[in-house]
This record gives C-alpha cells, sequence and structure tokens, in this order.
C-alpha cells in the first residue's frame, strides 16, 4: 500500500485532491497535514473524514520533531507538498510568514523525507534511495515572473518572482531542485496556472466575485482590470497531478495550463450576466504593488510526455463552480469569519475617489 503523506490537504486543491486520489486510488493511504490557518477548512473533507485509508493530523511543517514522528509512524513514501501560504496580497503585507512556511517548511519536508528514504542515511556520499520513493513539490507560474503580450510560460525558463509570495515558491523549487541535485532526492516540481472549483477560500478572484454578487456588494477590481491569467480546472489539476505522481521523469518540472486565457475583468462580467446582476457593482481599486500583467503556460511538456491533458472548457468549468457556490451558500457563510472580513475591509476599503478615479485612466 503507497503511503502519501499530503501537506496543506484541508485547503482548496489540497482537499479536492485528497478526495481525488481516494476515489481513484482505493488502495492508498493518504495521511493529511494541516495547520488549519484561515485558509484551511476541515469542512472540505467531511464527506470522507471516515474513510479508513484516510487520516488527518493538525501540524505545522515547519515543526521538525512532529514531522519525523508522522514520517516514523505511518512509513511515508510519498509527500505531495501543496502547504503554503499562497495570497499575494496577504505576502505584500507579511512577507515573512510566507518566507517560513513556504522555504523552512518545504526544508523540513526535504530534510525529513531524506532522513527516513535514503538507503544510508549516515553517508553524504549516499544517493540510493528506498524504491518507489517521491517528493513532489506543487509550485505556480508566478515563479517564472511577467509575460508580455505574446509567449508562453516554459519549464526552461528562468524564475524571476515578483511578489514575496512567488519569491517564497521560488525559493521553495530551487531548495527541492538542490535536494536532487546534491543528494540525488527523488522529485518533481509541478507549476500550474490559476485554479478555479469548489472549495477554493472566498479572498480568491472567482469566489469572492460570486459571493459578493449573491450579497450584492461592490465587486473590487484591481487597477483597469486587464491583467491575464490562464485558468485551470482544481480537478485537471489533480488529475495532472496524479499523472507527474506516476508517471514524471526523476528531477523533472512540470507546467500544468487549462489554455484558457482571460481578462480579470471578463472573469467579473461573466460571474455578474450568469447571477443576473449589474455591471454597476464593479469597482475599480488601486492596483496591488508589483501586480504581473499576463501569465500563461505552455503545457506541452506533460501533454506529450505524460499523455495528460485538461478535460475542463472554461466555460462548462466556471458554470459549474458557479452552481456549486449556489448550492453551498452555507459553505461561504462558515469560512466567511470576522477576521476574513477584517482583513478585506483593510485590503478593499477606505479607497479614495481620486485613487479610483487614476486607476481607470
Amino acid at each position: 500500500m503507497k503511503k502519501i503523506l499530503v501537506t496543506g490537504g484541508a485547503g482548496f486543491i489540497g482537499s479536492n485532491f485528497v478526495k481525488y486520489m481516494l476515489k481513484k486510488h482505493p488502495d492508498y493511504k493518504i495521511i493529511n497535514v494541516d495547520a488549519l490557518t484561515y485558509a484551511g477548512n476541515l469542512e472540505n473533507l467531511k464527506d470522507i473524514s471516515d474513510n479508513k485509508n484516510y487520516t488527518f493530523i493538525k501540524a505545522d511543517i515547519r515543526d521538525r520533531k512532529k514531522m519525523d514522528e508522522i514520517f516514523f509512524t505511518y512509513e511515508i513514501d510519498t509527500v505531495v507538498n501543496f502547504a503554503a501560504e499562497s495570497h499575494v496580497d496577504r505576502s505584500i503585507e507579511e512577507p515573512e510568514v510566507f518566507l517560513t512556511t513556504n522555504v523552512i517548511g518545504t526544508q523540513v519536508l526535504l530534510d525529513t523525507a531524506k532522513k527516513h528514504w535514503k538507503i544510508n542515511p549516515d553517508d553524504k556520499y549516499c544517493r540510493k534511495y528506498k524504491e518507489g520513493v517521491k517528493f513532489l513539490q506543487i509550485s505556480t507560474d508566478e515563479v517564472y515572473g511577467e509575460l508580455g503580450k505574446t509567449g508562453l510560460f516554459v519549464e526552461t525558463m528562468p524564475l524571476l518572482p515578483n511578489s514575496p509570495y512567488s519569491a517564497s515558491k521560488a525559493s521553495a523549487d530551487l531548495i527541492v531542485r538542490a535536494y536532487n541535485e546534491t543528494y540525488g532526492l527523488p522529485m518533481n516540481i509541478t507549476r500550474c496556472s490559476n485554479n478555479y472549483g469548489p472549495y477554493q477560500f472566498p479572498e480568491k478572484l472567482i469566489p469572492l466575485m460570486i459571493n459578493n454578487c449573491l450579497k450584492d456588494r461592490d465587486l473590487p477590481v484591481y487597477g483597469d482590470g486587464m491583467q491575464i491569467r490562464d485558468w485551470l480546472h482544481v480537478y485537471d489539476h489533480c488529475q495532472a497531478v496524479d499523472v507527474v505522481l506516476h508517471k514524471g521523469a526523476d528531477g523533472e518540472v512540470y507546467n500544468i495550463g487549462g489554455n484558457n486565457e482571460k481578462t480579470n475583468l471578463e472573469i467579473v462580467k461573466l460571474i455578474i450576466n450568469t447571477l443576473g446582476k449589474s455591471e454597476s457593482l464593479i469597482k475599480f481599486v488601486k492596483d496591488r504593488p508589483g501586480h504581473d500583467r499576463r501569465y500563461a503556460i505552455d503545457n506541452s511538456k506533460i501533454t506529450t510526455q505524460l499523455g495528460w491533458a485538461p478535460e475542463y472548457t472554461f466555460e462548462e468549468g466556471i458554470k459549474e463552480t458557479i452552481q456549486w457556490y449556489l448550492d453551498n451558500t452555507e459553505w461561504i457563510e462558515n469560512v466567511v469569519s470576522g477576521d476574513y472580513m477584517k482583513y478585506y475591509d483593510k485590503m478593499y476599503s477606505n479607497i479614495s475617489n481620486e485613487e479610483v478615479a487614476a486607476t481607470k485612466e
């Protein structure tokens, strides 16, 4: 039986992945470790909480002693590291949290994996590991920086992150690579485009706009709203990670994209129209510092070498996603806590009329 440690498995992508894996591979044991910070929500997993092959442990990946205990107790042979602080706006406000969790936390996991998987852990020259072990780092296309009006991100591009968040993820990618090059630790890195789908915390664009539309609240749009992102349904992402887990060549990086480039304003207007609301709800707010203009992924490596391809078109995916939030308003209410609203107000309120006007010019 394969024993997979999924870190950050109570978050948006992590929880979808845990459920996907338990369904796709019912003979695998999944150990989910999550610190349950603001975006971690066990309600995402309540439908599989009694699965005999699923175990949840509340823990921080920076806790070296706890990670060692988990590897020993459950005989972990695979790590899928989703655990990360992931919101750019929050990284601008509190960069230290992102660095400690995303970089130091990853390094703790790597050290622990090396200790438990290496055939001779006391020999620094030993590069032999137990059969079938792998460390899979879940990263983001944001590590590449910003694209111009044309072109796509490919795996061989230099990493040029522009926010504290993306810099922390790029740093984590590099330390994972270093453990492969220096110690021979079996690993892969995946870099995905913007995910959307059920159970996404409503600070991210799509669930934020859906939630605000339902309450007839203002829809805050940064700058002119013409920032372009490639959108990937979370189910397609889970499938891709599964494929890399089983077929990925050692040491390789794989881009995962949905081939769906949309501007932020397009997304907002689509949600408005689907819910029958007025575009007067849109409020342009001052752009955030270092806001990248365009991301777009070339996913030809994973499609040609590993045989994965996205199944969702954006049109069917966004329709299904909006319907999920309509059917799960209670979930949204439970997630949107007082602390979240304080943060929301801090980020998007008190914008002067002059600043709003300036963003439209």
